[in-house]
């Protein structure tokens, strides 16, 4: 693509859509693998019995069903929560550039871009990675979303579904800064898509090292995000994870460093490719958009 060939702007619906449409595709292909991540993160102490370990247990012991446990409420997210990734991150964009003077993305508005799409995503996540979590526990005795959240509810409040809501505004903060940002600069290094397929490819591969990048950035606040939401409260005793700093302290002095990592085989064998998947489908949607809309360039 030539640089005087630019994407046609597209309307905020357009955004929206694309990246609805790119979320269920993401999920319904890697769902298990954040089953065999939420397992791992919620094993206490040392032990730890890896990706394949965790996959046969699961499926030796609950049946292979299990592996998609608690789907419904990411499911029912997914639309939601891409699409205002994709859309948040269009707007953040247009927004700093517009501040900052600049008529192109550079590498740090694409980080701060990123950052803020993150931000703005975390606020609609959480009740729904609440659910999941508790349905997705090897302990869990819910009968299903539902279940959950008229059992929070009532013992916590409407409140207790945003248990969890500083971690994950911090896990989202990184992923996407991380994300976003890598997309820019493995963009600029690849060399210049010169059809249709280059430009998917470079889309996928940019979107996938952005995943692995992300995953390594926010594993950590991930498994605190898993500790406070699989965690059930208990009336006068104060929780043993509470807030996101103090709690990465507490794990890393109990478990070691190495705790803070738990899960991130699966995690990053989902987000990684998840990732390049999330950008190919988005660009793919997009482009049929514009095509729709008349000349997709401009």
């Amino acid at each position: 693509m030539s640089e005087e060939r630019k994407p046609k702007p597209l309307p905020f619906v357009a955004n929206f859509a694309a990246g609805a449409i790119a979320g269920i595709s993401e999920i319904l292909t890697f769902y298990p693998l954040d089953v065999v991540k939420t397992r791992m993160q919620l094993e206490r102490g040392q032990t730890q019995h890896g990706l394949v370990g965790t996959f046969r247990n699961i499926i030796a012991q609950e049946g292979v069903g299990r592996l998609y446990r608690g789907l419904v409420p990411p499911l029912l997210l997914e639309a939601p929560k891409r699409a205002v990734k994709f859309a948040s991150n269009d707007f953040w964009g247009k927004t700093y550039m517009g501040l900052a003077g600049e008529t192109k993305m550079t590498q740090n508005l694409s980080i701060a871009t990123g950052c803020s799409a993150g931000a703005t995503e975390s606020f609609i996540v959480v009740p729904f990675e609440l659910v999941k979590i508790k349905l997705q526990d090897k302990a869990s005795t819910y009968k299903g979303p539902i279940d959950v959240i008229k059992q929070v509810v009532k013992r916590d409040g409407v409140l207790g579904l945003y248990a969890g809501m500083e971690s994950t505004f911090w896990r989202h903060v990184y992923w996407n800064g991380g994300y976003f940002g890598c997309i820019h600069q493995v963009k600029a290094i690849l060399p210049k898509p010169q059809s249709s397929q280059s430009e998917l490819m470079n889309n996928f591969i940019s979107g996938t090292v952005g995943g692995c990048v992300g995953t390594i950035l926010n594993t950590p606040f991930d498994v605190v995000k898993s500790r406070i939401q699989g965690a059930e409260q208990i009336p006068g005793v104060k929780p043993k994870y509470n807030w996101t700093y103090p709690a990465l302290i507490t794990i890393a002095r109990e478990e070691g460093v190495a705790a803070l990592y738990k899960g991130f085989v699966p995690k990053v064998l989902r987000l990684a490719p998840g990732g390049g998947v999330l950008l190919l489908v988005v660009e793919f949607t997009l482009g049929v958009f514009r095509n729709a809309l008349g000349p997709p360039y401009i």
